[in-house]
């Protein structure tokens, strides 16, 4: 087994282990990539786009290595997603540069977290300077989880920048909230493709609306299709139980690309060849009875661990905290493997939020109706990441 698969240990920072990750940061050079077997491709149209995607993509946030995505080219990948804020803006460049004399050739993807007109413009144009482009084939709002959260003003500067060239599509990502944004997406004329978080832990409710959504047009693009990525942890911890390496990742793969009815193409997070290798795969052989049973398993196991972003909890906790946005942070690091990027990412917490201490609450008000072990969780993110 190689590095990306074996444990992550939390170096430095006087803690024990939080978890093994399948989806490792190690960067470590990438030994010669050895000849893939012969890949049956399976291609879609993005939607009303027209975009010719293969169901399997590759989603470049925790990639560090740039000759795994430029294998992933060679190999026949042909859509890449990236945002300006990943790895403090360092992964557009590595994503750039990889693709480089094979943009004609992909559909490329970026995202912007910026609140105003004038800042996702100057994010775009930052993408694409970073990446080494004229234009962007999908330009995403990112991680909106309301209507209003997509103002009339981040509208206008997407279809400004269509307007201009500089994009060809203009996006709406979402990390939660699906049962009402995405219906509101399907409506909007100015969206022509939905990023949502897409894994078998979702109520069907968030099925339903994505396949409404490509009914009317929009294309369907899935993330977070790992359900978290976890593939075991502490054994000595009672309250988590233990993840076998049972091909549950491969399988929840599978899951979230099974119906082109609802998804176009999918972006799992991919560090190395064997990774890249091990996804392509799940082309070749259609979900079924044993991948339902390994889900089945999985799903009993992370049900402690994993936010399904239900929205049930919002506006509960007395402190304010955003629960469900936490919860998925500490996933990067315990699932994913990704400490850093955790870290990052709760720094951007408003500062009353970070600084807010689980263990100072005489009682959680929040109650997670799918057993999310949430004061357990919290607490755990606060002792990692706060400063």
């Amino acid at each position: 087994m190689r590095s990306s698969r074996r444990s992550f240990l939390v170096a430095g920072i006087g803690l024990p282990a939080i978890a093994s990750a399948s989806r490792s940061a190690d960067p470590e050079p990438q030994a010669p990539a050895k000849r893939a077997p012969d890949i049956q491709f399976e291609y879609r149209t993005l939607g009303k786009t027209g975009l010719k995607v293969t169901s399997v993509g590759f989603g470049c946030m925790v990639t560090s290595d740039g000759s795994v995505v430029q294998r992933g080219a060679d190999l026949g990948i042909t859509y890449f997603d990236t945002a300006r804020s990943y790895g403090g803006g360092n992964n557009e460049r590595m994503v750039g540069a990889a693709l480089k004399g094979k943009r004609n050739s992909i559909t490329l993807s970026s995202k912007s977290h910026a609140a105003t007109r004038q800042d996702a413009l100057n994010d775009l144009d930052t993408s694409l300077k970073e990446l080494g482009t004229d234009r962007l084939d999908i330009w995403y709002l990112h991680a909106k989880a309301k209507p209003e959260e997509v103002t009339d003003d981040l509208i206008d500067a997407q279809q400004t920048a269509k307007k201009a060239g500089k994009i060809r599509f203009a996006g709406v990502s979402t990390h939660a909230g699906q049962p009402l944004l995405i219906p509101w997406l399907a409506r909007n004329p100015n969206v022509d493709v939905i990023l949502s978080a897409y894994n078998f832990t979702l109520e069907p409710a968030v099925t339903a609306a994505l396949e409404q959504a490509a009914a009317a047009g929009k294309g369907v693009v899935a993330m977070k299709v790992m359900a978290g990525g976890f593939r075991r942890v502490q054994p000595t911890d009672p309250a988590y139980g233990k993840l076998k390496q049972d091909g549950g990742l491969l399988a929840a793969l599978k899951w979230a690309m099974r119906d082109p009815k609802v998804v176009h193409t999918t972006i799992p997070s991919i560090t190395d060849n064997e990774q890249l290798e091990e996804d392509l795969t799940a082309m070749a052989k259609p979900y079924g009875p044993q991948e339902a049973k390994l889900l089945a398993e999985r799903l009993e196991l992370i049900r402690p661990l994993y936010c399904r972003t239900c929205g049930r909890c919002d506006g509960d906790c007395r402190q304010g905290l955003p629960v469900a946005d936490m919860l998925r942070i500490l996933t990067y690091a315990d699932g994913y493997g990704q400490f850093p990027l955790a870290r990052e990412r709760f720094l951007e917490l408003a500062p009353a939020h970070a600084a807010v201490k689980c263990a100072d609450c005489p009682g959680c008000t929040v109650q997670c109706p799918h057993g999310v072990r949430v004061v357990e969780r919290l607490t755990k993110a606060q002792e990692l990441f706060a400063s």
